[in-house]
């Protein structure tokens, strides 16, 4: 539903907000910018609280507010006032992915977590389905003094409510809240992704580049409807046609993460693959002759297959990136086993912080592509998709490779030191409360010791 209301502007572009909001197609690619601007603002904060706060919870509260501001647009009618509402709701997407990633990663081993974080990703299309048909009702609609887009905005607000009603009392905050689970299988939940053992990798910055370069073609999200429509399809038709981009979408993801989880070390590679058939769009989209509508049709979908790379990144990301998973795993099996541990809160989460930052940047700059003066061929922002293809396939391919030598590194140290394990970390205790107040000790297993990269010699990085 998020993902929904995140579109519900491209939808509403070809329903009325410009004209009924008396908007420019400049002040439109600025509500697209603002979403993300306020998220990179409220980033740091939002990183806080799902360290410290039920994760489950505060995703629900954001979810609530971001209903709410959705609400509000049927009663917006000037670009200030969508403004302000499109600002609240960016300030709540910084708790969305990050906060679906910790919680994959708290429930499902590294192995697991590809497919998984595929299949959430991919409601993204259905979400686009749902969207399609709800504006193809909605233009059913006639009422004086309620525009089209405003029932949009309303119809998909009240959804959105009632998703966060529910996932206040359905969402686990953690293993140790799964209502779904006995105690004992909270337990067996911790103890089967001990195999995780992640390390802090140092490559953030190759892997931020890639997430700022990536996200510019999440732009088409805002400005999908209007290229359909400008390609010649009517209103009605239009609507429809952007069921079929959904159906693209969840096709595309769920090849991709499927290939990924069951190809050898070929997570990148099918990341990779997916950018080719997204090259090929995006340079038929910008050649076509104009009058072919179909070509231009079937190329922009083409186009579409340059989404799922970041799901598979997003997933890979988390395996390669200490993060908060260990830490909320290790507090579990101690309550689960009744004892009491403070911790001084998640120290990795730097990386998470460093690429959500430029996937926020990326975003922001994408909207401004589509200038008006571009239309409707739009030649340059489409003639800039086929380069961002390009150079994100050469940096997944340059941090594959990077990580790829340090697992060499590794296994050269090991076979000089006669053994992969190293016993620095195998004896540690810590001090808690038994159940009758007693104090006690308790072996950590290294698992759970939150070592960096550097300590943890064990770790390699999954290619």
């Amino acid at each position: 539903m998020t993902f929904a209301d995140k579109t519900t502007l491209g939808q509403s572009a070809v329903l009325g907000i410009k004209q009924g909001a008396n908007i420019n197609q400049n002040q439109f690619n600025w509500l697209g910018t603002i979403f993300y601007l306020s998220y990179l603002a409220f980033q740091y904060p939002q990183n806080l609280a799902l360290q410290r706060l039920p994760i489950g919870k505060w995703i629900s509260i954001n979810v609530l507010v971001w209903a709410i501001a959705l609400l509000c647009h049927g009663a917006c009618h000037s670009f200030g006032a969508l403004f302000a509402v499109r600002f609240i709701m960016g300030i709540c997407e910084g708790a969305i992915t990050l906060g679906f990633l910790l919680v994959t990663s708290m429930f499902y081993t590294r192995a697991e977590q590809m497919r998984r974080v595929g299949y959430w990703y991919l409601m993204n299309g259905v979400a686009v389905i749902v969207l399609g048909f709800l504006a193809f009702g909605v233009l059913h609609i006639h009422t004086g003094g309620f525009m089209l887009w405003q029932w949009l905005t309303t119809i998909t607000g009240i959804m959105t409510l009632i998703v966060a009603v529910l996932f206040w009392f359905l969402f686990p905050d953690s293993v140790v809240t799964a209502r779904i689970l006995s105690p004992e299988e909270r337990v067996a939940a911790v103890q089967r992704i001990r195999i995780n053992q992640t390390g802090v990798e140092n490559k953030t910055w190759v892997f931020a580049v890639f997430a700022a370069v990536t996200n510019l073609i999440n732009s088409l999200t805002n400005q999908r409807q209007l290229i359909v429509n400008e390609f010649g399809f009517s209103v009605i038709n239009t609507t429809l046609i952007g069921c079929v981009d959904g159906l693209v979408e969840i096709a595309a993801i769920f090849i991709s993460v499927t290939l990924a989880a069951v190809w050898p070390n070929g997570r990148i590679y099918a990341a990779v693959l997916c950018f080719l058939p997204a090259l090929v769009g995006t340079f038929l989209v910008s050649t076509l002759a104009f009058y072919i509508k179909g070509g231009l049709l079937v190329s922009y979908w083409l186009s579409i297959f340059g989404i799922p790379p970041f799901a598979i990144f997003l997933s890979w990301m988390d395996m390669v990136t200490a993060g908060h998973t260990k830490r909320e795993c290790y507090t579990a099996l101690l309550l689960c086993k009744i004892y009491y541990l403070t911790s001084n809160g998640p120290k990795g989460i730097t990386t998470n912080a460093i690429v959500f930052t430029a996937y926020g940047l990326g975003n922001a700059v994408g909207p401004f592509m589509w200038k008006a003066q571009y239309s409707p061929r739009n030649h340059v922002p489409w003639d800039i998709f086929s380069g961002v293809c390009v150079v994100s396939v050469l940096l997944l391919l340059l941090a594959r490779w990077m990580l790829a030598r340090e697992n060499a590194r590794r296994d050269r140290e090991a076979e000089q030191n006669g053994s992969t394990k190293s016993d620095a970390y195998d004896d540690v205790y810590i001090e808690g409360l038994d159940a009758e107040g007693w104090k006690v000790k308790t072996h950590v297993d290294r698992a759970f010791l939150d070592l960096t990269d550097i300590q943890n010699r064990e770790f390699r990085y999954p290619l």
